[in-house]
This record gives C-alpha cells, structure tokens and sequence, in this order.
C-alpha cells in the first residue's frame, strides 16, 4: 500500500469515527443528587424543574430545565437554597422564588427562547423591585428603612391573571409582587418590621413597573412599623 492510499484511508477512518461519536447529553455532575420531592411541573405537564443538591458543608442547587428530550440548565451560579417556580399559562414566563437567607428572598425572571428559558432582565426581578420601591412617595413614609430581613414575594393569582383581586388584566401579562423588610433590635427598641407587604405589579410586555389603584388602601398600611 502506498503512503498516499494509507492517508487517505485513516483520514476517511477518522471521519467515519466523529460521524459515529454520541455527543455527551449535558445534565449536573455526578456529585449532584436529584432532589424528587421539590420537582415542579408547568401547568400543561410539558416542562418539569428538576432541582439537584450538592450536599456537604456549603449545599449547593442547580435547577434544570427538563423538556421533550432537552435538559438545560436555569441558573449559571448554585444556589444556597432549593427554590419555587410558577409559570405564566402561556409558558412564555417563568419566575424563580428564591430563598437568599433566613427571612430573606428574592424573584429572578426568565422568558422561553429557543434556547431554553433565559434570564429577562440583568438583575433579579426583587432587585428592580426594590428600586422601584425607593423612587415612590411611600418610600419616604417608610420612617425606619429596613436594614435586613429584605423579602421579595411573588403574590398567588398568576394563573388567572389575579381576578381575585377584582380585576380584569389581561391573561399572562402582569405579575403582583409583595416587598417586606425589617428593622434589626437595639438597645434601644425591639425588632421592627418597617415594610410589611407593599405591593407593586410588573408589565412582562414593557418590563416597567407600576402601582394600580387597588393596591392604595394596602399599601398605606404597608408602611406603618410593627414591633415584634
């Protein structure tokens, strides 16, 4: 055989053994561990949250996105915390409810793509929520500002577009949030919560925030302090 017909032929070998190759379906660590009891489905059935923890000193949680025969992962960085999910009927939305610390949470936003679901806005959606917060009038009623206990909660209601509160949004384009913060104890008095509940809504079409008049009554209580 000469050299030329030997080269040819391990080239045409070598094609034929990257043709055959199985990529490696992509999916956590070995050392993550499934955790089946906080597993979620949307409200069709189709997309399933499989959340894995890493145990040890520092747990550590990866949410997978799990749909047809795809598997992707949700958040780049672990998480301290498993988490809650709550899809928008349409499966265009998804938020992640995410425990930061004790008597601490916080929102992330995704929206589907054809990669998968990815973040929608650069910060956590309970950040931006809390910076909406400080440019209101009510944020100046807020006599204590809350120095930790800083919780971001996704109300209940997605699902019907939040009629329970009298109203007739449209389907799949609203979310209510709920902010509440506390005051840490000193010498000089006990633990305050200072923001209890102050409620603002979230347009997923225009990515802005605002205030409905519905939420008016609750918000003025919202900002009276309370000693624990």
């Amino acid at each position: 055989m000469s050299l030329k017909s030997f080269l040819i032929g391990f080239i045409l070998a070598c094609a034929a053994g990257a043709a055959s190759a199985q990529p490696v379906p992509p999916g956590p660590a070995a050392d993550y561990k499934i955790a089946e009891d906080v597993t979620q489905k949307s409200p069709d059935g189709s997309i399933v949250i499989e959340q894995y923890l890493k145990d040890g000193d520092d747990p550590l949680w990866q949410f997978w996105i799990r749909r047809s025969d795809t598997l992707t992962l949700l958040n780049a960085e672990p998480s301290d915390y498993p988490a809650g999910f709550r899809f928008t009927n349409d499966l265009q939305w998804l938020v992640r409810m995410q425990k930061t610390g004790s008597g601490e949470s916080t929102l992330y936003l995704y929206r589907s793509s054809p990669q998968g679901f990815v973040e929608a806005t650069k910060k956590p959606l309970g950040d931006l929520a809390w910076a909406f917060l400080k440019t209101r009038p009510d944020w100046k009623k807020v006599t204590m500002k809350p120095d930790f206990h800083f919780s971001v909660n996704l109300m209940k209601g997605t699902e019907e577009s939040y009629r329970w509160l009298g109203v007739n949004w449209p389907d799949n384009r609203y979310l209510v949030i709920s902010l509440s913060g506390e005051v840490e104890p000193t010498h000089k008095h006990r633990q305050i919560q200072s923001l209890n509940d102050w409620r603002c809504r979230y347009d997923l079409k225009n990515g802005t925030f605002d205030v409905p008049v519905v939420f008016s009554k609750n918000n003025a209580g919202a900002v009276v302090p309370e000693k624990f």
